[in-house]
């Protein structure tokens, strides 16, 4: 069983970069075929797919996002990042990240992580 955590500031301000990092335990993130997702869910809305990197490194991000997005892995230590550039208070969520198969299923999810966006 693959387990994800996150870790990451709460709390970010303004026009700041947010960068949240998943560690991965119980699998390879470099395991063929195997795909890693941040996925994010703001207040009262629902879960938002932010950008993904490919167990080859590849990567795909929302269209809408993809300008102050990026997605970046740490093979040594088996974890992946999430970097957002000028956040706003329209970013503040319930963060994610979670094991994609390339079935489209999604076996793992971290517990997730709230960041708030305030000066």
């Amino acid at each position: 069983q693959v387990h994800l955590q996150e870790s990451g500031p709460g709390l970010v301000k303004p026009s700041q970069t947010l960068t949240l990092t998943c560690a991965v335990s119980g699998g390879s993130i470099t395991a063929n075929l195997n795909y890693w997702t941040w996925i994010r869910q703001v207040p009262g809305k629902g879960l938002e797919w932010m950008a993904t990197i490919a167990y080859n490194g590849d990567t795909a991000y929302m269209p809408s996002l993809k300008s102050r997005t990026s997605i970046s892995r740490d093979t040594s230590k088996n974890q992946f990042t999430l970097r957002l550039d000028s956040v706003t208070p329209e970013d503040a969520a319930v963060y994610y990240c979670a094991h994609l198969l390339q079935t489209g299923s999604f076996p793992s999810w971290g517990q997730g992580t709230r960041v708030t966006v305030s000066s």
